[in-house]
């Protein structure tokens, strides 16, 4: 174990703060990203949702243009696209635009589920249900459009065909771990909100993998909450933002992201309901001694290659002394 180095990276979801316009918080994202450059975080992904006006990441391929042209060295990608929201052959183009502009920076990071509610998903696409049950070969379409096989097709991304593009299978049930090991892909589990299948599913992934052209082995990321301060009160307060969203996302009165507060007795009440503690079960929260010991487990637990980290603080400069002192964490472990 102590010879594994473990990757660390980012997931950013855009969300807003209240008081923050929309503008406000797509350039925090691009702060964010030069300063994870700076960092050494290997990547930066951003997620997809809809019809939610706390969440500014909506057109993922848009903000990965939008930051990698304004960064020089991090890998940029989606964490993820919907696929059943959207055509591959459109993916396709798009993710070969951008590889085309950014070489060997890009990653397309796959995932099944809408991303927003089942009317709103209706809406995006009318035949949403019959797309996500199409899932597995949808992926291949997107395999075929950057083949250098499709050359001789009738249907082709003359522009994709042979790039460095890698694709990342995401999921949260141990349906993607046996489809990402089916298909020999690097697979990436939302542990930082649906954590009981984290270890079922990377067992199953491990077990069933079998090698592809693009990937000789398996190689797991596991989504984490982290917020690091100075003390473990500090980090603890800025947690707080991060109960209130999730108490929002289970209650049904979703908000822009709250001020932090001290952590009361009625929000330590909450956390242990069982599905806000299954949720924020794989959190990190506290200064860099007491993360660094959560994390060192976690990772002995999980054998994960990387850590994709989301962290969910109210105010930018608290935000990125987090993202500064988790990768001291990460350069220690």
């Amino acid at each position: 174990m102590e010879n594994k180095r473990i990757a660390y990276s980012i997931l950013e979801l855009a969300i807003i703060s209240k008081g923050e316009s929309v503008q406000q918080t797509l350039h925090n994202a691009l702060a964010v990203a030069k300063e994870a450059e700076k960092l050494n975080y290997k990547r930066i992904w951003f997620a997809e949702h809809h019809n939610s006006e706390n969440i500014g990441s909506n057109a993922t391929s848009l903000l990965m243009g939008y930051v990698a042209q304004n960064t020089q060295s991090i890998r940029v990608g989606s964490g993820g696209i919907m696929l059943p929201n959207h055509s591959p052959l459109i993916v396709a183009e798009q993710l070969a635009t951008l590889a085309h502009l950014y070489p060997h920076r890009i990653d397309l990071g796959l995932g099944r589920a809408p991303g927003t509610d089942q009317e709103t998903a209706r809406a995006i696409r009318s035949d949403f249900m019959e797309a996500a049950h199409s899932f597995p070969g949808e992926i291949e379409k997107i395999q075929q459009y950057f083949s250098m096989e499709n050359q001789s097709a009738k249907v082709r991304v003359p522009i994709a065909e042979g790039l460095d593009v890698p694709i990342y299978l995401l999921g949260s049930s141990t349906d993607s771990a046996h489809l990402a090991a089916s298909k020999g892909l690097p697979y990436a589990f939302a542990s930082h909100f649906a954590s009981t299948h984290l270890f079922n599913a990377l067992r199953i992934y491990r077990d069933e993998f079998q090698p592809s052209d693009t990937t000789a082995a398996p190689y797991t990321m596991a989504g984490v909450n982290v917020i690091v301060a100075d003390t473990d009160e500090e980090a603890e307060r800025l947690f707080t933002s991060t109960i209130r969203m999730f108490i929002g996302l289970l209650s049904g009165s979703r908000g822009a992201l709250q001020p932090p507060t001290e952590l009361n007795a009625d929000l330590k009440q909450a956390l242990q309901h069982p599905a806000l503690h299954q949720m924020l079960k794989f959190s990190f929260v506290g200064s860099v001694e007491t993360v660094r010991t959560q994390v060192r487990e976690f990772v002995k637990e999980t054998r994960a290659d990387e850590l994709i980290a989301v962290s969910n603080v109210y105010g930018l400069e608290d935000r990125l002394k987090s993202f500064r002192l988790f990768a001291e964490v990460m350069r220690e472990l």
